[in-house]
């Protein structure tokens, strides 16, 4: 089976591809001249490219592609090198042909369009059409205007150091069923795509199905070195699929993929706290990243449920306890601030503190004894589950952050900032501890179809349990989270937060919540205040859970 070509140098052309109706019958070389390409030079130019030249570019570039001349159509890029491989392998390892290039009508200096071709492997061949977009630019150096080259030009789901291939597919298909026997589609649950790739790699030939012969992305290994699932695109010759069963429960899930669209670069995740199961896992981003699972950003103020069972159990205060909330503390030579317009309260229990997010009340408390910097980081660890690498969901999932750090971090982690790393799938985690005292790793796929081993952790005493699910309670119904879950009945709570982020104007907006036996957490980045675009989120997610 081939493993596809990635962006690297291959000279000459593919001949499998034969120019259709399109940009192929053109000889336009001459059209644009410079460095890489055949053509007549011209007068080096500045600024952004005309319209003219946005023409003449793209033709040029439509019209190489089209015919199967890769080193030409690399030529009209600004990346000649990296375009000439993927371009190779779109008619030798992808075997597309019979291309036809459509443009539409140019926005500035960007180019929408469409392909039309056929792929053909094995005596099967199947049409192909899908959309992409270029942009012209002016080269650095020799002035110019040339096709700003990206992987996805060639394809959408392309990105950098994938690759298109046709083959027999790595593993069989799968039909990944919710709790209930309902299909999960990507069709249907668009969000879900990335998600149903990573189980079909992991579980496809456990699930007892025979692979078929498909066009793929074949996508770059990970950060971690691990390799990442491909993405079908067409399928030539069907493989029985295999059914896996998964945690996820229809109704949740749709609910989640419909509230992630109302805000961009939003994700969400819920589990069942009795359990672990996870309900529904949402992402509405522009780069396909499984942040629900994987992300790894600061939560904000939803991080004050593991400080404020820190407090209570190394018994520095208690529900009803004194959190004074002055206006500003100075922590280290650092001084930290409430959202403006929250009035100091010198004489605040830390519930009041909590349901109204006040971070100067957590900063006032982190000094005292028994406490040492080291304090959060073991609440977290022990008693949460968090931080310590080794969660086992089914799929790829990073399992939160809280290093033992001094100075201003020291305090900063304590609210939710500094080295505090998050994604919604651990906080939605830390709301089902909270409310129930039991630690259960959440899991997408049941342990008992691969026996894997879930993380333990012991939990917190029913006392700071019961503390800490009334204070959510207030927060829900009085306090900063009172306005996203209005209207919702049943056993209710939540924490809201917002993350301030280095070079960002607006706050990451994050929530977390229960109904019942249902607990969420999300994230939208740049989303502002935590009730601004992650409660939304959360408030319909837990009204889908019943």
């Amino acid at each position: 089976m081939g493993k596809g070509v990635r962006t690297a140098v291959i000279g000459g052309v593919f001949a499998v591809m034969v120019g259709g109706a399109g940009y192929g019958a053109y000889n336009i070389v001459s059209a644009v001249g410079g460095d890489g390409g055949g053509g007549t030079s011209e007068a080096r130019k500045s600024g952004p490219p005309d319209r003219d030249e946005v023409r003449k570019t793209s033709e040029a570039f439509f019209g190489a592609w089209e015919k199967g001349q890769a080193e030409q159509a690399a030529s009209y890029t600004n990346n000649a090198q990296e375009a000439g491989g993927l371009l190779a392998g779109y008619g030798a390892e992808a075997h597309i042909g019979d291309v036809v290039i459509t443009p539409g009508e140019a926005t500035g200096t960007t180019v929408p369009f469409t392909v039309k071709a056929t792929v053909a492997f094995g005596g099967k061949s199947k049409p192909l059409r899908y959309a992409s977009e270029l942009t012209v630019v002016r080269g650095e150096t020799t002035g110019r205007a040339l096709v700003d080259w990206k992987p996805s030009v060639v394809h959408p789901d392309l990105r950098e150091g994938d690759a298109l291939v046709t083959a027999e597919a790595a593993q069989p298909p799968i039909e990944a069923v919710d709790r209930d026997g309902t299909v999960l589609t990507k069709e249907k649950y668009p969000s879900l795509g990335p998600v149903l790739d990573t189980l079909r790699q992991k579980y496809g030939a456990q699930a007892g199905g025979t692979p078929g012969v498909e066009l793929m992305v074949r996508h770059a290994e990970t950060a971690s070195g691990e390799a990442a699932a491909d993405t079908s695109l067409l399928t030539l010759a069907e493989g029985e699929p295999g059914k896996l069963r998964t945690t996820l429960s229809a109704g949740v899930q749709a609910a989640a993929e419909k509230a992630v669209k109302g805000f961009a670069e939003s994700s969400v995740v819920a589990v069942k706290p009795s359990t672990g199961e996870v309900l529904a896992v949402a992402n509405q981003r522009a780069d396909g990243f499984n942040a629900a699972f994987q992300g790894q950003v600061a939560p904000g103020s939803t991080m004050k449920i593991i400080t404020a069972a820190m407090l209570i159990d190394n018994g520095v205060t208690s529900m009803n306890g004194p959190a004074p909330c002055p206006a500003s503390a100075v922590w280290q030579s650092q001084t930290f601030k409430n959202l403006t317009g929250m009035e100091p309260n010198e004489g605040a229990t830390l519930a009041n503190s909590f349901l109204r997010s006040c971070n100067t009340a957590f900063i006032k408390l982190i000094d005292e004894k028994p406490l040492t910097t080291a304090s959060l980081t073991q609440e977290a660890q022990e008693r949460f589950g968090l931080g310590r690498d080794d969660w086992k969901t089914g799929i790829a999932s990073f399992d939160g952050s809280v290093p033992d750090v001094g100075g201003p971090d020291q305090a900063a982690n304590a609210i939710g900032q500094g080295q505090v790393q998050m994604n919604p799938l651990n906080m939605a985690s830390v709301t089902a501890t909270a409310i129930t005292g039991t630690f259960r790793q959440p899991y997408l796929v049941s342990p008992d179809l691969d026996g894997r081993q879930l993380a333990q952790a012991k939990g917190l005493p029913a006392d700071t349990a019961a503390q800490l699910k009334e204070m959510m309670r207030l927060t829900a119904t009085q306090g900063t989270g009172q306005k996203a879950m209005a209207g919702l009945g049943g056993d209710i709570g939540a924490k809201t937060g917002s993350a301030e982020v280095d070079g960002n104007d607006t706050s990451d907006s994050w929530f977390t919540g229960f109904r019942n036996d249902i607990a969420a957490a999300a994230m939208a980045q740049q989303g502002g205040h935590g009730g601004d675009a992650a409660g939304p989120i959360v408030a319909a997610v837990l009204r889908a859970g019943g």
